[in-house]
C-alpha cells in the first residue's frame, strides 16, 4: 500500500516550537490574571482619584493580551520555521548524499563542518560508511573483471584447440585430450578458489576449536613431495595454537600459505619455515620463505585477487590462479584476525596470521 504523505519534520518542529511559545504565553497571562487581578476588588472603588477595579483592568488587559498572543503565535511560527530549518540543514545534506549513493555515486561526502554534536557524529559515520562501500564496490568490480578475464582464458584456449584440431587432419588426439584436461583442470581450480573466497567472505561456517600447529604439520606433510621436487627445505614447529573457527577453512589458509611459500621461492636451495606461537590473547602462524627481493609497494598488492607477485610465472608443476594470498586474507578476516606481509631483507616474504585466542587470559 502507498504511504500517505505526512507533515515534514520541519513543519512538525515549527508547530512544536510555536506551541511551546504560545503555551508559555498563556501560562504567563494566566499567572497575571489569577495571581494579580484576584487581589483587586471588583466593586466600585471610592477615592479622590480614579482607581480602576477588576472589571476595568480586565477590559484593558484582554485586548492587550490578545494582541500579545497574536504576536507570540507569529514569532513562534516564524522563529520556529527558521530554527527548524537551521537545525535540519545537516540532515538535508545527509539525505542528499544518500540519494546520490542510491544512484550509484559513492564518491560524494557530507563533510559536515562545525562543532561536534549528534548531527556531526551522524555525518561522520555516514561518510565512513560511504568510504567503505566505495572501496568494497571498487574491489568487487576489480575482482569481477579479473575473474572474468581469468575464466575466459582457459575457455578461449579450449575453443582454439578444438578449432585447430577440427581443421588439422594429422591431429594427435591423445595430446589434444591431455592438453584439454590440463586447461579444464585449471578452470575447475579457479572456480573452486572463487567459491572458497566467496564462502570465506560470507562467514557462513560452523566454528570449533582447532589447533593451528596440527594444521601446519598436516599441510607441510601433504606438500613435502612438491617441496622436494623444487629443492626447498621445509621446517615446521612451534607451540600449540588453538583458535575458534572452521577446520576446513583454516586448513585451506595454512595450505595456501605453505604452498605459496614453496612455489614462490629460490630456483634452488630455497627454504620455508612454518612456526606457531600463542600469547594470552592471540595466536600466530608465521610462514617465512626465501626468494627474490620484494619491494614494499609490491608486497602491499599481494593479497589482492589474481596478483602473483614480481615475475611470478606459471609452470607445469603448479599453475596457480593468483588467489592464494587473497583467500588466506579473507579467511583470516572471517575469523576476526589479521594477515601481515613483511618482506625479508635478504629476499622472500614473512607472512604472519594473527587470530584471537579462544581462551584469553584475564591477566594478559
Amino acid at each position: 500500500m502507498p504511504r500517505r504523505a505526512g507533515m515534514s519534520a520541519r513543519l512538525k518542529l515549527t508547530l512544536s516550537y510555536a506551541g511551546i511559545v504560545v503555551f508559555s504565553g498563556i501560562l504567563l497571562l494566566a499567572a497575571v490574571g489569577l495571581f494579580l487581578l484576584r487581589y483587586v476588588p471588583d466593586a466600585q472603588i471610592v477615592a479622590d482619584i480614579f482607581v480602576p477595579n477588576r472589571s476595568d483592568l480586565l477590559r484593558a488587559f484582554v485586548p492587550v493580551a490578545g494582541a500579545v498572543m497574536v504576536v507570540l503565535i507569529a514569532l513562534g511560527l516564524g522563529g520556529g520555521w527558521l530554527l527548524a530549518g537551521r537545525m535540519l540543514a545537516p540532515l538535508d545534506r545527509i539525505s542528499d548524499a544518500a540519494k546520490l549513493a542510491t544512484q550509484g555515486s559513492l564518491s560524494h561526502r557530507v563533510a559536515l563542518e562545525g562543532p561536534r554534536d549528534e548531527f556531526r557524529d551522524l555525518a561522520d559515520v555516514f561518510d565512513s560508511m560511504l568510504e567503505q562501500l566505495e572501496a568494497q564496490v571498487a574491489e568487487q568490480q576489480r575482482f569481477a573483471a579479473n575473474a572474468s578475464h581469468e575464466l575466459r582464458t582457459p575457455l578461449a584456449i579450449s575453443q582454439t584447440m578444438l578449432e585447430v584440431a577440427r581443421t588439422d587432419p594429422d591431429r594427435d588426439v591423445d595430446a589434444l585430450i591431455s592438453r584439454l584436461q590440463e586447461v579444464n583442470a585449471r578452470a575447475i581450480e579457479l572456480t573452486e578458489a572463487l567459491l572458497l573466497l566467496s564462502r570465506a567472505e560470507r562467514r557462513s561456517f560452523t566454528r570449533e576449536v582447532v589447533d593451528l600447529s596440527l594444521l601446519a604439520e598436516e599441510a607441510v606433510e601433504a606438500l613435502l613431495p612438491l617441496a622436494d621436487r623444487r629443492g626447498v627445505a621445509v621446517e615446521v614447529g612451534g607451540a600449540a595454537a588453538p583458535v575458534l573457527g572452521s577446520s576446513a577453512l583454516l586448513q585451506q589458509l595454512v595450505t595456501n600459505l605453505v604452498l605459496n611459500a614453496i612455489v614462490h621461492n629460490l630456483p634452488a636451495g630455497g627454504a620455508v619455515a612454518v612456526r606457531t606461537h600463542a600469547t594470552p590473547h592471540a595466536v600466530a602462524l608465521v610462514v617465512e620463505n626465501t626468494g627474490e627481493v620484494l619491494p614494499a609497494y609490491r608486497v602491499a598488492t599481494l593479497t589482492e585477487p589474481f596478483q602473483r607477485g614480481a615475475e611470478r610465472t606459471r609452470d607445469e608443476d603448479h599453475a596457480g590462479v593468483g588467489l592464494g594470498l587473497a583467500i588466506a586474507q579473507r579467511i583470516t578476516q572471517a575469523h576476526g584476525g589479521s594477515l601481515v606481509l613483511t618482506p625479508r631483507a635478504d629476499g622472500g616474504l614473512i607472512v604472519t596470521v594473527w587470530l584471537p585466542h579462544p581462551y584469553p587470559s584475564p591477566l594478559g
